[in-house]
């Protein structure tokens, strides 16, 4: 079959957490577009989510720090925080072991890929399945890229790697679905949380909707780190997407930003987006 949708958003923990402490205009715009995306999800009737993030130390910690990690079991548990502080009850999320088995072997082709059968789900991928998924019915494939532990993967190993689920969703007979997660520009439990560079962010995101390789690839891990914060070191997660939305041709899809604003309580610039898949144009 073949990749069916690609996009990324964000997965702050206060997006769920702090909703009462929000702006109720900006919270209800910004729930308002994830609910959009969840029914631009479903209208490409995929038989299975693939869902990237980068795990915050809940599964894989600086003693077994992988570069890239895909779940392969029939279930997951989450969220594995406090649901009072993120604001989601802890369920039990489907998965598929079999389908995860053939498209980690796909994926092995063309990217080195650890495995995980027990996989604990934190507000990464829990606050976008939240509301993508409410009811919990479509099957999660969980992907890690790490983001948290130095050394950290690098980005053109990033895009090798989006290019590797693409590839590996196009030899499936099962529809595909992907989702990024993750910043952007955010300091995470840091004295300056709640700073966002706006202007960082939307320079980024041109660069996505472009699928400007050259410029998703120039980053370094010390400009980012002063320019969007550690949290912006998530940026991998968008960058893998924008590669699986390459076609065969080598045409970048093109992606439309459907919300992005700065939340501060949300300690985040939150961000909806999706690619065009399809309609790319001409590398340059």
């Amino acid at each position: 079959m073949a990749l069916v949708y690609a996009g990324v958003c964000s997965h702050a923990p206060g997006i769920t957490g702090r909703a009462d402490q929000a702006d109720p205009a900006a919270r209800d715009a910004l729930y308002g577009a994830f609910d959009q995306m969840r029914r631009d999800i479903e209208a490409t009737e995929p038989d299975v989510l693939v869902v990237m993030a980068a795990e915050h130390f809940a599964n894989f910690f600086m003693d077994n720090m992988p570069s890239f990690a895909i779940g392969m079991a029939d279930s997951y548990h989450g969220p594995i925080e406090d649901p009072a502080w993120l604001g989601i009850q802890r369920v039990q999320v489907p998965g598929n072991r079999e389908l995860s088995e053939r498209f980690i072997k796909q994926v092995m082709q063309t990217s080195d890929v650890s495995y995980a059968e027990e996989w604990k789900f934190d507000h990464g991928i829990m606050v976008p399945l939240h509301f993508l998924t409410p009811r919990y019915d479509l099957p999660v494939i969980p992907v890690n890229i790490n983001c948290q532990g130095p050394p950290l993967t690098p980005l053109h190993r990033a895009w090798q790697f989006g290019r590797s689920l693409r590839a590996a969703a196009d030899q499936l007979p099962e529809r595909v679905a992907i989702v990024g997660t993750g910043g952007i520009s955010h300091w995470p439990a840091t004295p300056d949380s709640g700073k966002i560079n706006v202007q960082w962010d939307n320079t980024f995101m041109d660069q996505w909707c472009r699928g400007d390789k050259e410029a998703l690839l120039s980053y370094t891990d010390a400009q980012t780190y002063q320019d969007a914060g550690q949290g912006g070191f998530e940026i991998r997660a968008f960058i893998a997407v924008a590669a699986a939305g390459v076609d065969n041709g080598g045409r970048p899809a093109q992606g439309t930003v459907h919300f992005y604003e700065p939340i501060p309580i949300f300690s985040v610039g939150c961000t909806v987006a999706s690619l065009s898949l399809g309609s790319g144009e001409a590398s340059p």
